[in-house]
């Protein structure tokens, strides 16, 4: 088999496209995926407005896509409009491995440049061309999907044609979404309605295949299989209920009465069928809402349920307690192609914001109230956000850091780097506000979750412990990010499984040079965060979870020492970010130490806008004299 090696360079401004070998070096330490897009994005000059021509948007798969066990997935790459940061999404289904089949010999597409009129990019045997789209101009994800009977679309919906900020890029007609971030309104800015796969997915070598055999069948035996194929992530609103990390009308509380009505209990009672793949594998869980009664009566039944985030942002975070009205919003999402989460906090937000007299929706163009527990409230207000239509639509399009710096009430709803918190509410879990606010591309639950590490950790957890916790799970991921792997496989697919499978591929690898990888792509990352002007400061604990929540259990009650709270303490925050940038061998203000890039092979790396650590900078938070670094 051939090993890809090369990329497809594509300039929407010139209408080029034209084939280059991707540098070996840059193979060797990135892959693919997260890795080398991260290159080819610091490559670019700083500074770029992430919706100006110049900024690059890169559609990347790994070298082992298609073949991996789990849902195949490809990795769009960009600086955010919603963050200004480096971003990375992912979108999975049958544009991924249909994307790896047309690539032919390249890893990827790496676009730049604005067309003067709407386009499509067609891939088909290792060549693209750009075609006139003007006729899908205004389409929704589906109907833009369906345009294309032969072929696999990732494509933008009114969202990203409108430039709002956490627009998506959805595939599969709205099934899958390379989703936070906004790299939807990148492909907008770009007037690039579509990227068409035409290519079936890549064949796979009998000794691909017998891996492929081998490693599902020990994900099925692992505890993150055996949670996937009890009910995939709708789990996770039970999960979070139970602990207490539930985030609830927009943030207020962390347990939510209505919980037991979104998970998956309540989804396999509404289900038409379940339908899953033929291996068990992460991913290909989906439940048909069926017929019945619902508030939501204009559903379309034959939707699909998206995983666990749409009941917690769209249902639990909303107050609605409606499996089906909360599926339904997901779907007015998916089709507009706007994220989820993004929008479920962006309504959250108004919802407060309008209780605490802050805005009038009446006087922006709103012509209902605002209330928890409103799905039709929620379904206008989203679709005004992703056309823009009115001024409070408007506004929230550009995220709820943007609100309420134009309205007040910073301290409603919790923002990280400028992104909308996801999933778990921190004042639960200490370590997942560390998480949230070192991801590389703002409040992002997916790059670490030692949320469930915490639930099972022995009371003797110390703090050094935790931040290693969080570096390690985000090396890890960043790892499997790069090959493209769905991050399901983190604790089966290490650097001596994926050798392995280099191996059978062809491309010949020591485990040894496998390692580092991760550590190696997040400080890259890193770098390009900081050359941005990203500092400390964003590493920020979000002031809305240092609040109270309702009924929230609290620490230190016992013998008369306080009322009960669950706010975080902003000094214990701040001690713990220090052990992280110890642990991750960065000085006081977060910035990667000389030694560190020496080490990692990214000394060279660095320009003169990029500011470098020392390592005399680096904290030394237990006072022994080592500064950490040693995991």
């Amino acid at each position: 088999m051939t090993v890809p090696d090369r990329v497809l360079r594509v300039d929407l401004s010139a209408g080029r496209v034209r084939s280059e070998r991707v540098p070996t070096t840059w193979r060797e330490r990135y892959v693919g995926g997260k890795g080398l897009g991260a290159r080819y994005l610091y490559d670019m000059a700083a500074g770029v407005d992430p919706e100006a021509p110049a900024n690059r948007l890169a559609f990347l798969v790994g070298p082992l896509t298609g073949h991996l066990p789990g849902e195949p997935r490809y990795a769009a790459v960009t600086k955010s409009p919603l963050t200004g940061a480096f971003l990375d999404s992912y979108g999975g289904g049958s544009f991924a491995s249909r994307l790896a089949g047309s690539l032919g010999d390249h890893l990827g597409v790496v676009i730049e440049g604005a067309a003067d009129d709407p386009v499509a990019l067609s891939i088909a045997g290792g060549e693209a061309t750009i075609e006139p789209a003007g006729d899908l101009d205004g389409l929704d994800a589906a109907e833009t999907d369906a345009r294309y009977p032969d072929a696999a679309v990732a494509c933008i919906g009114p969202a990203g044609e409108a430039g709002v900020r956490y627009a998506t890029i959805a595939s599969d007609g709205g099934d899958h979404h390379a989703g936070r971030g906004g790299a939807g309104a990148v492909m907008g800015s770009k007037d690039l309605k579509a990227v068409v796969a035409r290519d079936p997915p890549p064949e796979t070598s009998p000794a691909l295949e017998a891996l492929r055999d081998r490693d599902a069948e020990r994900f099925a035996e692992s505890d993150a299989g055996r949670w996937l194929a009890a009910g995939d992530t709708l789990e996770t609103v039970s999960f979070a209920d139970e602990t207490g990390v539930l985030p609830t009308r927009g943030w207020q509380a962390r347990r939510f009465e209505g919980a037991d009505d979104l998970g998956v209990e309540r989804a396999a009672e509404r289900a038409a069928g379940r339908e899953r793949p033929d291996e068990p594998v992460p991913g290909g869980f989906r439940i048909s809402p069926g017929d019945g009664e619902s508030p939501a009566e204009d559903a379309d039944p034959d939707e699909t349920v998206p995983r666990g985030g749409t009941p917690i942002a769209l249902g639990a975070g909303l107050g609605i307690d409606d499996f089906d009205a909360a599926a339904a919003l997901g779907g007015v999402c998916d089709r507009l192609g706007i994220d989820v989460i993004s929008a479920g906090n962006a309504v959250a937000w108004a919802v407060r914001a309008s209780e605490a007299g802050l805005i009038d929706p009446a006087d922006h163009g709103v012509d209902r109230g605002l209330s928890f527990g409103d799905e039709g409230a929620a379904r206008a207000l989203i679709e005004e956000i992703a056309s823009r239509a009115t001024p409070l639509g408007d506004a929230l399009a550009d995220g709820v850091e943007a609100a309420a710096d134009r309205f007040g009430g910073a301290d409603l709803v919790p923002t990280v780097k400028g992104m909308e918190l996801a999933s778990y509410d921190p004042r639960g879990a200490e370590t997942m506000a560390l998480a949230f606010a070192t991801s590389d591309r703002g409040g992002c639950h997916r790059r670490a979750r030692p949320v469930e590490t915490e639930a099972v950790a022995a009371p003797g957890w110390t703090p050094t412990e935790r931040a290693a916790v969080v570096a390690e799970e985000q090396d890890r991921r960043a790892a499997l990010w790069c090959l493209v792997a769905d991050d399901f496989l983190a604790d089966a697919f290490g650097p001596e499984t994926a050798a392995e499978w280099f191996a059978a591929l062809g491309d010949e690898r020591d485990p040894e040079d496998l390692r580092p990888l991760g550590e190696r792509v997040w400080t890259l990352a890193r770098l390009f965060n900081l050359r941005e002007g990203f500092t400390r400061a964003d590493d920020a604990l979000p002031e809305a979870l240092t609040r109270d929540t309702e009924g929230g259990p609290g620490r230190g009650e016992d013998e008369g020492t306080g009322p009960e709270r669950d706010g975080l303490d902003p000094d214990a925050f701040e001690s713990l970010l220090d052990r992280y940038y110890a642990c991750r061998e960065w000085d006081r203000e977060g910035r990667p130490t000389a030694r560190l890039l020496d080490r990692l092979g990214l000394s060279d790396l660095p320009d003169a806008s990029t500011p470098v650590g020392s390592a005399a900078d680096v904290p030394d938070p237990d006072g022994d004299g080592d500064g950490g670094g040693d995991r």
